[in-house]
């Protein structure tokens, strides 16, 4: 019977829990959604002071108003990307892949020749 070597887990490289990545997806999705109600409302203030350019700032508004709640769902919806597939570990493997390993054979070069008879 043999025994398998268990690694041990180190916290840090720990994933967050289920709880806490759906309180965080929960929060943006609020954040996103009062910027959306912000929108509205400044739709309606421009509209009743008759500002400047007030045909761009309504087509800025409503377009935030219309890409806003797909943006929040979508982000909602979808979870944190795991660790291996994540931009930053793939750069990181990519550069300690560059690296010479540490018991790498050192390029060739020519022999130094140490001669007592001259």
């Amino acid at each position: 019977m043999r025994r398998r070597v268990q690694r041990s887990v180190i916290i840090t490289d720990a994933e967050p829990s289920q709880d806490d990545q759906l309180r965080s997806r929960q929060i943006k999705y609020l954040i996103m959604m009062s910027i959306r109600a912000l929108c509205l409302i400044l739709a309606a203030v421009l509209v009743s002071l008759r500002v400047p350019l007030l045909p761009l700032w309504l087509i800025l508004c409503v377009t935030a108003m219309i890409l806003l709640p797909w943006l929040a769902v979508m982000l909602a919806n979808d979870r944190p990307p795991k660790e291996q597939y994540r931009l930053s570990n793939k750069l990181h493997l990519r550069a300690r892949a560059e690296e010479a390993p540490p018991n790498a054979i050192a390029p060739a070069r020519e022999p130094t020749v140490i001669d007592a008879e001259e």
